[in-house]
């Protein structure tokens, strides 16, 4: 691993050969990915207001969205279940956390610290955990499902980065199987994705209630590459036919080369 800095002062944080997350430690508000940029969209939608949000993440690499989520919401408490503590100490050193943060890194992988959670303790889970360019199968099960349902607050929020193969069969089954225990799930996509044109990353929304459609729409709209968003609705008839994963879930497909991550 290692990061590489560029002429505009930003870093990316490199892991088994993907460019993993991109930081620029005098600007957190700037989200380079795309999917980075359509979770700060959909939390900019259904999480308006600025107060404090309790957030955890699945998946630490830079702590970019942590960066982020500190200076839109001052004083959230977040916890991150990262497992690489060689990443998470490089990321400390090179790319130090902001003052005042309440940002808590813990040396686990999700599976094994969302155990550790609290019921309702969440109000915002974000999923960006990847192995190999994949993402890895027991944080896509059934089990998986229902342990991010128990720590989730009423109305709280899974966003989950996740990416696939044109077509997008995979995540027909990967939604279906969030559906099982959270019953609202809709997707912020690249229309190139959406058509099937590349591999991608998608961005997954769940929730155990309704989701702000009007809202999402307006911010897929605002989205520097043309992004979609499929209602929950949209994205139940693609699961037609459809069979969940099982508890231990199905890795996401490999991407067929190092990865192509659009950039702002």
């Amino acid at each position: 691993m290692s990061i590489v800095w560029d002429e505009r002062g930003g870093a990316t944080v490199m892991r088994d050969g993907h460019a993993q997350s991109y930081v620029d430690p005098d600007d957190p508000l700037l989200l380079v990915f795309e999917y980075v940029e359509q979770i700060g969209l959909v939390l900019q939608a259904l999480r308006p207001d600025p107060a404090p949000l309790a957030t955890t993440h699945v998946g630490g690499g830079g702590l970019t969205l942590a960066r982020w989520i500190h200076r839109v919401h001052p004083g959230s408490p977040q916890i991150v279940l990262e497992p690489d503590v060689a990443l998470t100490e490089l990321v400390r050193r090179e790319l130090p956390l902001p003052r005042g943060h309440r940002i808590r890194v813990r040396p686990v992988s999700g599976e094994e610290g969302i155990t550790t959670l609290r019921e309702g303790s969440a109000e915002v889970v974000v999923q960006d955990a990847y192995a190999e360019g994949q993402v890895p199968a027991r944080l896509t099960g059934t089990w998986w499902a229902g342990q991010v349902a128990r720590i989730l607050a009423p109305g709280g929020l899974l966003v989950v980065n996740a990416a696939d193969e044109p077509g997008l069969r995979w995540l027909a089954r990967f939604t279906a199987t969030l559906r099982t225990a959270l019953p609202h799930v809709g997707l912020l996509v690249l229309r190139e994705v959406a058509k099937g044109r590349r591999y991608g990353n998608v961005v997954v929304v769940a929730s155990d209630r309704p989701l702000d459609d009007v809202s999402l729409t307006r911010v897929a709209a605002r989205a520097t590459f043309p992004t979609t968003w499929r209602t929950s609705a949209d994205t139940a008839r693609t699961e037609a036919g459809v069979q969940p994963f099982g508890p231990d879930g199905q890795p996401s497909p490999p991407p067929p080369d190092s990865g192509v991550l659009r950039l702002r």
